[in-house]
């Protein structure tokens, strides 16, 4: 089979090599492409003659699927599969596959990164020292005997608890399904109301879909404590930028940590939250890990060989 690797995957060209080994050992053909483009026509060229695409946050839409005739399989080098149109694919019996857990420490070491950065006024503190200032005005708040709140308790969010409870903090969560594991280790399951009430830390890991969209908007804020922060290393769709924006601006919340906005980087200058109050900003990187980019790629490769076995791994669709 024609294999294209239709984007970048993040790693040197040897541990590409070197993690496609087992499919090309199997006689596939695989073209990898360096460079990253959203053209639609050079993504068309591009797979055009491929019956099986890697591809990772790179957005697949039913203008490029229906004009790769011979596309039997997406493995996607992600978790989230939002960029992809899964229905399209569903429709015409293209199976599509995700790395999913690849990512699941570099996510949560990051959501406790940008919690940090917030609590402790760090970029700030950067900004003070180079400048020839001094500690005035950056005492900050510590993590220890807080209450974490968090929104989803899959892979990352479960993470995410581990190490809330390693830091001392008191775990409150809110999921479409409680986990008795969690549970047992201390965690609280409350009501969404309750949790955005009672948490000095909102952490957000939902996937981004129609029941997600803005699932945290005007009205949620409203009943986050004034000293609360939010942080989302989910998507940027789970969040109404706007109105985040405004209750930052207006002091109804303390801060927030962002990784992810409703478009990927470069953000324009203009978004509400590049120039909002106490807001610490990272352009997509929560996933960025050597560890989980070159994780990822074998999950990919394993999809691949699973799939040719007739037993599908990390299947979507």
């Amino acid at each position: 089979m024609k294999i294209v690797i239709i984007e970048p995957l993040g790693i040197t060209s040897s541990k590409v090599s070197e993690v496609i080994k087992p499919i090309k050992e199997a006689g596939h053909e695989i073209v990898y492409h360096e460079t990253r483009t959203e053209e639609t026509s050079e993504l068309i060229e591009r797979g055009k003659e491929a019956e099986i695409i890697i591809v990772a946050n790179l957005p697949l839409r039913k203008a490029v699927i229906e004009n790769c005739p011979n596309l039997k399989m997406i493995s996607v080098a992600f978790t989230g599969v939002d960029h992809i149109d899964t229905e399209f694919c569903k429709g015409k019996g293209i199976t599509v596959c995700n790395a999913a857990g690849y990512s699941t420490n570099a996510v949560a070491e990051l959501t406790f990164g940008l919690a940090i950065s917030v609590l402790r006024n760090i970029p700030a503190c950067d900004t003070a020292v180079r400048n020839e200032g001094t500690k005035a005005g950056l005492v900050g708040c510590e993590l220890f005997g807080k209450k974490f709140g968090i929104i989803g308790t899959g892979a990352i969010g479960s993470r995410v608890a581990e190490i809330a409870m390693a830091f001392g903090c008191n775990v409150l969560a809110y999921s479409r399904s409680i986990k008795p594991q969690l549970e047992e280790k201390g965690v609280k399951f409350v009501s969404m109301e309750e949790l955005l009430e009672q948490s000095d830390i909102v952490s957000l890991h939902v996937p981004f879909n129609n029941t997600t969209t803005k699932l945290i908007g005007n009205k949620q804020l409203q009943l986050m404590k004034e000293t609360a922060i939010l942080i989302n290393t989910a998507r940027g769709g789970v969040v109404d930028s706007e109105e985040l924006a405004k209750a930052l601006n207006n002091g109804e919340i303390a801060g927030a940590g962002i990784d992810v906005f409703e478009m990927e980087p470069p953000i324009p200058s203009t978004h509400p939250l590049i120039k909002s109050k106490n807001t610490v900003v990272t352009p997509h990187v929560a996933f960025a890990s050597e560890e989980a980019l070159y994780t990822r790629a074998g999950i990919v490769v394993e999809n691949i060989l699973k799939w040719e076995q007739g037993m599908p791994q990390n299947l979507i669709v």
